[in-house]
């Protein structure tokens, strides 16, 4: 299992994880919710009777009996908003609406009017009916979940956010200092090898097969100059050049196709027949780009296929299409293939499509993805470069 995988099904877990905490706590705040209703309608149940017994007493009765406790339970309501009105539906009394809206009818009347609609069974008592609502606090017992809910993935958001940024960074100075490292050790053996080369060349300047072996060697070293170049470049901000898209693509095509099959056929646009575009791009690093694909693309076919490339534009943006006829890319790994260490190859480090991801949004501001990929029939990435 791929770190990518174990990374995706660690996101699944947390989320399971997180959605059974958000299910318990509201289960279980609901069940909080509905004994608290219950305690409240019991309450005012016995409100209810304490205003019964204090109306239906006659005067001998209520000379001989003690009504403290009535007074104390009707008192002891300070939260339940309760109105009382007549079966007619006449609102004769109200209490915890508020200080001005226990005498405001028209408040009153719109409230009785709401709980009706609600279809709201009233608990019936000396000759009215008795409506009330949820206090205060049963209101935001209720709405408890809502909040966790929110907090929790705010929470689980911004440690995702921070985690990420701070791991951006951690792994953008690990690819700089590596680079950086890399360049610096090519350049003192490279340095060495083109001395070797040119002392060997005076010590046979008469032997043509020696010089012609020598000579292709030293193409090699240029070659490893322009890979520590390019690795020397990354971490800084690399100089721009207006440069012909065509003429670029055709170098690149013509350097893989000398290293690839013959059996593989490069259907790329030919410079002579196309207008010049310019694009604004340093030339070492789109290069890298460039072969990493074909590169790519070459190990897709197993040596048999067909590589093409095409130029548009599109608003703002000059637009390359890279094609090929491979295995073609599962659409869960379009993204996931520009991450550091992805590969599916048995050798390699997976840190191509990465790189040419960084060279081609950090340093030329554009875009690299998979613009569509079928799996066992071929897979085409794209390149938008900002006009030059």
């Amino acid at each position: 299992m791929d770190i990518y995988t174990q990374k995706t099904r660690w996101k699944l877990y947390l989320a399971i994880a997180g959605l059974l905490i958000i299910i318990i706590s509201l289960v279980y705040t609901n069940y909080l919710a509905s004994k608290l209703a219950d305690e409240e309608r019991n309450k005012v149940e016995l409100w209810v009777k304490a205003q019964e017994m204090l109306n239906d007493g006659d005067s001998e009765d209520f000379d001989n009996c003690d009504f403290t406790l009535h007074y104390e339970l009707i008192a002891s309501n300070k939260t339940i908003p309760v109105l009382l009105a007549s079966e007619a539906g006449k609102v004769n009394a109200a209490r915890n609406f508020g200080e001005e809206n226990d005498t405001n009818l028209v408040f009153l009347e719109q409230e009785l009017a709401e709980m009706r609609a609600e279809g709201y069974e009233p608990i019936k008592g000396f000759a009215q009916n008795i409506y009330y609502k949820n206090s205060t606090l049963l209101t935001l017992l209720k709405y408890f979940p809502l909040l966790q809910f929110v907090l929790i993935v705010s929470f689980i958001a911004l440690g995702y956010i921070g985690f990420s940024s701070a791991r951006r960074s951690e792994q953008n100075l690990v690819w700089v200092g590596m680079a950086k490292e890399t360049a610096h050790q090519l350049g003192t053996p490279i340095t060495a090898i083109i001395g070797w080369i040119e002392h060997l060349k005076m010590m046979n300047e008469e032997d043509k097969m020696t010089q012609d072996v020598l000579g292709e060697l030293r193409n090699d070293v240029t070659r490893l100059e322009l890979i520590a170049d390019r690795f020397s470049k990354i971490g800084s901000s690399p100089a721009l050049e207006k440069i012909n898209i065509y003429e670029e693509l055709d170098k690149c095509k013509t350097y893989m196709q000398r290293r690839a099959s013959r059996k593989v056929k490069f259907d790329f646009p030919k410079v002579e027949e196309k207008e010049e575009v310019l694009v604004n791009i340093n030339p070492p690093l789109f290069d890298w780009v460039i072969e990493n694909l074909l590169r790519n693309a070459l190990d897709a076919m197993d040596g048999t296929g067909e590589i093409s490339a095409i130029v548009y534009e599109e608003k703002d943006f000059v637009v390359m299409d890279i094609m090929d006829t491979g295995k073609g890319i599962p659409s869960s790994k379009h993204k996931t293939v520009f991450q550091p260490g992805f590969t599916t190859k048995k050798r390699g480090w997976g840190l191509g499509l990465s790189l040419a991801k960084r060279i081609i949004e950090s340093y030329h501001s554009g875009k690299i993805f998979v613009k569509e990929s079928i799996v066992n029939e071929g897979t085409t990435f794209t390149i938008k470069l900002p006009k030059g």
